[in-house]
């Protein structure tokens, strides 16, 4: 949930540390900094202000090697003393990425061997134990002052180290948290999220679990954490520049709303058929699949709880959808034929990852990862795989990416129907057809944001409020209810509509406003009388309905008109709006829509 960036070069790198974090600062915005090796020893600068606020104390330093972390908070409130990079005396200099579990335990230990820690982090644990292994060595030598560390570190971590006696040598080392190098011309660098450094990168290469990477000016080793070396191929640099680039949007988010044409159409447009090799799979390979298993977390689990309608209702498939964070921590009954599906935007979600590992130890076997990243750890570690096309997303709230793993989750259900017997070769085509228009019927809904705006300037002023579907809109309701709690801070809580009598409606009065998205289903009658229960009692709705619904406004109900019915892919557009509600309601409140508060984009920690 943090970002690191590592340069090493023959000119000054605090330009590109500091860009590198401004690249980053989706990752953790808390507090933020910067360390160089200059000609008077380990020189530092941090902040808890946003990165910008790092340009001006960085005219003042100058240095060839450096680190830089952007930070989410988890061991000591986000103040200055507790921001990276941490040192150990004036010797060591240290970034960090993850969770070190048993960081109580070291730290009364090196407490008892003297060190004095000033932070609340348990970060400062592993810059004392390298200081002390390494000051202990006979001869000097950081890297395996480094590796033998790692051993003793329980958890998750990505660290890069810089030491004042070791001028030519930037360490980094991962486990469980992504680590990337990236190769330049007489310059290496290391991040976390390739993003970073991908402008001076000429190539990169992907660390593996348990890898050390040694970087100098003139090349980098890799060894694991016994010091054999490895091989890590090298890749293209990611073409991802352009997307940090906000052009006329006024946020990331709003941009990204708007990109969810074009990321739809990347992630429909190259196929023709739909085939188990689209998802890296053979019809051989489904032929035991019984039920589907789904993991996921946030925005990426109601994506989940979406496709459960779909699977069971088209593919005819028995499909359970687990909280990732809750699954691996209760015993289950394993079944060896099902397909465990997880579903992350950035592949590095550390409950979905851990979850996913712990469903292959009970014997699952068959797993699919519907993902953002390509190289992320989750597509490595899964047997087949579907990547979704959205391109980089900077916004905290996901959007583009929730949209498109409903398109992914989508042709998933249609490939297992059509595996199964029940996707006909029409309905084949039709649902392509469908598929291939999505992005032109979501241009129509985002047209829709004037009348939004205008219903965003009254939610502003509420602190709750409450979110209604049914059937599969249910999930929309809950997605809309998280992305405006997650940015505009008003308390929302989604339900579904044929709940409401059993409590939720006690909370309904003319202060409440009731969203509910309302399209010509099966359920539409239904969900009819569920509104008539919130206006019998003076709470005032306001629908998202589709045009041929017959609901009107009158008094007490606001009507917004989709442009159009789509059938099974409906979730998908009813979305639009709940996604320009929350933020528009974000912009009239003032509050920081991109980096709200106390939230990181790519959680990498449990």
């Amino acid at each position: 949930m943090c970002g690191i960036v590592g340069a090493i070069a023959k000119r000054n790198v605090v330009d590109i540390l500091v860009e590198g974090l401004r690249r980053l600062e989706y990752r953790g915005y808390d507090s933020c900094g910067f360390a160089l090796l200059t000609e008077t020893g380990l020189k530092r600068a941090r902040t808890t202000a946003r990165v910008s606020d790092l340009v001006e104390q960085g005219k003042q330093m100058s240095g060839n090697l450096g680190i830089a972390h952007t930070r989410w908070a988890t061991h000591g409130k986000p103040d200055t003393v507790n921001a990276h990079p941490h040192f150990s005396g004036d010797l060591i200099g240290l970034v960090h990425n993850g969770i070190i579990e048993n960081y109580e335990i070291l730290r009364d230990e090196l407490k008892a061997a003297g060190y004095e820690f000033v932070s609340q982090t348990d970060t400062e644990v592993i810059a004392h134990l390298i200081h002390q292994t390494y000051t202990q060595m006979s001869q000097r030598d950081l890297p395996q002052a480094v590796r033998a560390v790692l051993p003793r570190l329980h958890g998750a971590y990505a660290i890069a180290v810089i030491a004042k006696d070791a001028p030519g040598i930037l360490v980094g080392a991962r486990a469980g948290s992504p680590l990337v190098v990236a190769f330049g011309k007489d310059e290496n660098f290391l991040a976390s999220d390739a993003l970073a450094v991908a402008e001076h990168a000429q190539s990169m290469t992907y660390l593996e679990e348990g890898d050390v990477a040694v970087l100098t000016v003139d090349g980098v080793k890799v060894t694991n954490a016994a010091g054999v070396a490895q091989e890590r191929p090298k890749k293209a640099v990611p073409a991802q520049i352009a997307a940090v680039d906000l052009g006329p949007y006024q946020h990331y988010m709003q941009k990204e709303i708007f990109e969810q044409p074009r990321a739809i159409g990347d992630t429909v447009g190259h196929i023709e058929k739909i085939e188990p090799q689209v998802f890296g799979a053979t019809d051989a390979d489904l032929n035991k699949v019984d039920s589907i298993l789904m993991l996921a977390c946030g925005t990426s689990y109601y994506a989940a709880c979406t496709a459960k309608y779909w699977l069971e209702d088209i593919a005819g498939i028995a499909t359970q959808v687990e909280i990732a964070s809750e699954y691996r921590y209760r015993k289950t009954v394993p079944n060896p034929n099902a397909l465990v599906v997880v579903v992350s935007q950035s592949g590095e979600t550390a409950d979905t990852l851990a979850a996913l590992r712990h469903a292959q130890s009970l014997g699952h076997t068959e797993t699919l990862a519907v993902c953002n990243v390509a190289t992320s750890a989750m597509v490595r570690e899964t047997k087949y795989r579907f990547l979704t096309h959205a391109g980089t997303e900077i916004g905290v709230a996901s959007t583009k990416a929730f949209t498109t793993q409903l398109v992914g989750l989508y042709l998933m259900t249609l490939m297992l129907a059509k595996h199964r017997g029940k996707l006909s070769d029409a309905a084949e085509r039709d649902n392509l057809n469908r598929l291939r228009h999505l992005p032109a019927a979501i241009n129509a809904a985002l047209a829709l944001e004037p009348q939004i705006i205008a219903w965003s300037e009254t939610f502003a002023k509420c602190e709750n409020a409450l979110f209604l579907g049914r059937g599969l809109h249910y999930p929309i309701a809950l997605e809309g209810a998280l992305k405006l709690k997650e940015i505009s801070y008003i308390h929302a809580e989604a339900y579904p509509a044929g709940e409401l009598k059993h409590g939720p409606l006690a909370l309904v009065t003319e202060q409440m406003p009731v969203v509910t998205v309302a399209p010509n289903d099966a359920l539409l009658e239904k969900l009819k009388s569920n509104m008539q229960e919130v206006k019998a009692r003076g709470g005032k709705l306001y629908v998202f309905a589709d045009s041929d619904t017959a609901i009107v406004a009158s008094e007490g109900i606001h009507v917004i008109r989709m442009p159009e019915h789509y059938g099974d892919l409906s979730p998908i557009l009813h979305t639009i709006p709940l996604q320009l509600l929350a933020y528009h309601t974000a912009c009239a409140r003032g509050t920081d829509v991109d980096k709200p508060r106390n939230l990181a984009k790519s959680v990498t920690v449990e």
